[in-house]
């Protein structure tokens, strides 16, 4: 369930959408950083680790979604959302908040209707070899399949929200960042990358941190793609 203060919404509001599970550490640093007039909303995804109540402490809507996959707390932070504008992001500290405002911006200012995050990485360990090859191959496959000139899915996506509603996606796992760009190229919007810095992430990611991990986002986005 989702605790949110009444009260309306200008057009410039945004919320971030922070899919989570056991990300405590992250969101001791990640938290203080969201710029000032946004609202944190974190999706707890069945974390054991004290997630929520460290979001809590920092003021955020913490929403708990018992179905795990990454596109589950997805849709359910959209879901609980209430600005105009979201971006959704990860919230294992791979990316500074402070520069998340660059890929909010081209949705705001009407240049284009989704903004994906170009991972810039900042050392080797940030993002290995191998993340990066499986990236580009399903870059190159999109950008076959839709037409749309991305180099990086991306850890981070803006977009209207009543926009993204629109698009009824339905992948529940980590088919969903994929999924986002090509409805989205389907319904004829305008998507831009937006180069960010690329941090080293903190704590153990539960998705591409093992083989068999990487395997399986790989697996869901090739689903997607098919």
């Amino acid at each position: 369930m989702a605790v949110r203060s009444p009260g309306g919404r200008d057009s410039e509001s945004v919320d971030v959408i922070l899919p989570c599970l056991d990300e405590a550490e992250a969101l001791r640093w990640l938290l203080p950083r969201i710029p000032a007039g946004w609202s944190a909303v974190v999706v707890d995804n069945g974390s054991t680790d004290g997630s929520a109540e460290v979001a809590a402490a920092h003021g955020a809507t913490v929403v708990t979604e018992l179905r795990r996959g990454y596109g589950a707390a997805c849709h359910a932070g959209l879901l609980a959302a209430t600005a105009p504008t979201v971006v959704v992001m990860d919230a294992d500290g791979s990316l500074d908040p402070r520069q998340v405002p660059a890929v909010v911006r081209p949705v705001l200012d009407g240049a284009a209707q989704l903004a994906v995050a170009a991972r810039r990485p900042v050392s080797g360990s940030a993002w290995p070899w191998h993340l990066r090859l499986a990236n580009a191959e399903l870059a190159r496959r999109t950008r076959a399949r839709t037409g749309v000139a991305l180099r990086d899915l991306g850890p981070a996506r803006a977009a209207r929200r009543e926009g993204l509603l629109s698009l009824d996606l339905r992948d529940r796992r980590s088919g969903y960042p994929l999924e986002t760009v090509v409805r989205a190229a389907e319904a004829g919007w305008r998507i831009v990358g937006v180069p960010l810095d690329y941090l080293p992430r903190r704590g153990r990611s539960k998705v591409t941190g093992t083989p068999l991990g990487a395997w399986r986002a790989v697996r869901d986005m090739s689903r997607v793609l098919g």
